[in-house]
């Protein structure tokens, strides 16, 4: 579902580390890594946590768009 390098980027933008961001939103480091690296999908119940704590739309997490804030271009 998502582009990994967004999610990685986002986290790189907010100067946090995996570790952090995981326990922010109260995932095990190691699956927030494998989401990130792109060794497991993520489902949209956490795309959509993520989405939110990262105030980006699912469109940009998907890579369906640049627009952080969604609308398909």
């Amino acid at each position: 579902m998502q582009d990994i390098n967004r999610i990685r980027d986002l986290r790189e933008d907010s100067d946090k580390t995996q570790a952090q961001v995981a326990k922010e939103l109260g995932y095990q480091t190691t699956t927030y890594a494998r989401w990130e690296q792109g060794y497991h999908d993520i489902k949209l119940k956490d795309a959509l946590n993520i989405a939110q704590y990262y105030n980006v739309s699912l469109d940009y997490l998907a890579g369906r768009t640049n627009n952080k804030k969604g609308g398909i271009k």
